[in-house]
Parts: structure tokens; C-alpha cells; sequence
């Protein structure tokens, strides 16, 4: 049986990566123009506006700033591509306090040539690199847990209980947790965990797409809310009773609807979530 749909758009955010074919301008015109609330900045979506001038536009539409993405892929055996990824997080930084952007989300990176345990101290340490230059532009850092099969190039933390840990070591208010279902619908200790990083104020970002079934893809084929596997309703209410109160951030990433008509795409997407969020 079909939940009955709601039509609160008041949390509703889009990444703009979701609708990639989308320029900047016309994602925030189409989004404010159908009600979405918030919006989330793919660094690769500027074109040709400077951040302060996406900043500008964001506002003007009345949609709110919810976060960029992304900063991270800080581990490396190469010191010099180390050095190379906290210099770009600090870029982003500065880019998400021209933009008037809160947060910035950390895909925080591995590198299959060494151990997760050294990819992940690298973490830790591109995060302390970078935490002063969060403080000075006022920007939160939240770091995202990755599902496993990202663990070779993508992330070496990959579960709640990895990020929450990272996060408890900075102890800082602005570190703390995204939580993406598609990345960990399937553990075990999920509920334990968010409940965690909520009592802890660390929980920084919810995420909602789907796991389709199945999938053609593991990068490009994510589903609508409801088109997959992951029972959204339940872990939004995990995140809500963690005392959660921000946006719900619609980010998929799928090669079948960049090629259909982002129109429709966002009518669907708009229905999906008034039944599952």
C-alpha cells in the first residue's frame, strides 16, 4: 500500500548534481520555481559565476544555502598530492564563505596502494589541516560515510561508527557527520549510531535517494525515493528522533535520468519525496 503524500517542501533540498545537465542559473530558477527550499552546489556546476555571484543568485531565487560539494580525497601515498588535496580544501572553504554556504560535505578519500588504517590518519590529518580555515570563514565540515565498496579510491570511512569516531577526535562544533542512506542503509548499527552522532550535535546532513534492484551501476545508477530497497522512512525517523531538524537532501546520481527531460525528473522527484521523506 502506497503512503498517503505530503506536501511540505519546507526541508526539501536538490543537489545540483542531481539535475547535471541543468546549468547553475536554471537549476535555481527551476528549483525555487516548483518550491524546493534549499540547494546544495556541486563545485563542478559554477560555469562561469564565481561563488559569491552563485551566492548572490541563491538568495535572490529565496531558496537557502544548504552546503557544497564536495571537499576530501585527502589520503595519498604522494605527500606532494597530499598537500595538493588540503590546498583545495581550503579553496573550497573559501568558496563555500563567498557562497554563503554553512557546510562543506568531505568525501574523504583512500588510495588502494596503502593500508585504510594510514588512509584514514591521513583523514585525520587533512581535517586538522584544514579545521582552522573552517573556523575563520565559519563553514562546518561533515564528513561522509562512503558504502565499503567505495574503499579503494573513494573513502576509507565507511560506516556511522568510522565518522563518529573521526568526529568525536576533533571534538569541534564544526565537525561533525552526513548521513547518506544509500551509502548505509545496510548496517547493522545504523540506528545506534545516528542516535550517537545525534546526542553528540554532530549530525550535520541527511542524504535520501535509493538502492535500486537491481542496479546497473554502483556510481550512476541511484534510484528515486521508493524506486529501490532502502527503507527511507524508517532511518528519516531515526534521524528526525535524533533530533535532526535540517534538510533532506535529494542527491542521485543517475545516467538514465541525466538523459531524460529534467522537467519531468524534478516533477518525480518532488512526488518521491512528498511519499517517502
Amino acid at each position: 500500500m502506497q503512503p498517503e503524500p505530503i506536501n511540505d517542501l519546507s526541508k526539501l533540498c536538490i543537489h545540483t548534481i542531481t539535475t547535471k545537465p541543468l546549468s547553475i542559473e536554471d537549476a535555481i530558477n527551476k528549483y525555487a520555481s516548483l518550491g524546493v527550499s534549499g540547494i546544495t552546489v556541486w563545485r563542478d556546476a559554477y560555469g562561469p559565476y564565481t561563488p559569491s555571484r552563485i551566492g548572490r543568485l541563491i538568495i535572490d531565487s529565496g531558496l537557502t544555502p544548504v552546503a557544497l560539494c564536495r571537499g576530501g580525497f585527502f589520503p595519498s601515498a604522494n605527500e606532494k598530492k597530499r598537500e595538493a588535496a588540503i590546498a583545495d580544501n581550503i579553496k573550497a572553504i573559501e568558496e563555500a564563505g563567498d557562497m554563503g554556504m554553512p557546510m562543506i560535505v568531505l568525501v574523504c578519500g583512500a588510495d588502494p596502494t596503502q593500508p585504510l588504517a594510514l588512509s584514514r590518519e591521513q583523514i585525520k590529518h587533512g581535517i586538522e589541516a584544514v579545521l582552522p580555515h573552517a573556523e575563520k570563514h565559519n563553514v562546518r565540515l561533515a564528513i561522509e560515510p562512503l558504502h565499503p565498496v567505495y574503499a579503494d579510491t573513494r573513502s576509507a570511512i565507511n560506516t556511522m561508527k568510522q565518522a563518529n569516531d573521526m568526529a568525536d577526535h576533533f571534538n569541534s562544533p564544526l565537525v561533525g557527520v552526513a548521513v547518506d542512506v544509500y551509502h548505509i542503509w545496510w548496517d547493522e548499527d545504523l540506528q545506534d549510531e545516528i542516535h550517537r552522532c545525534g546526542n553528540a550535535n554532530r549530525l550535520f546532513a541527511f542524504h535520501v535517494c535509493d538502492w535500486k534492484v537491481p542496479t546497473s551501476d554502483i556510481l550512476l545508477d541511484r534510484g528515486l525515493m521508493g524506486e529501490g530497497c532502502i527503507n527511507i522512512p524508517l532511518i528519516r525517523e531515526w534521524v528526525n528522533s535524533a533530533g535532526f531538524s535540517g534538510f533532506n537532501e535529494v542527491e542521485i546520481f543517475s545516467e538514465i535520468y541525466w538523459k531524460s527531460s529534467q522537467d519531468e525528473f524534478l516533477e518525480k522527484i518532488i512526488n518521491a519525496y512528498r511519499l517517502y521523506v
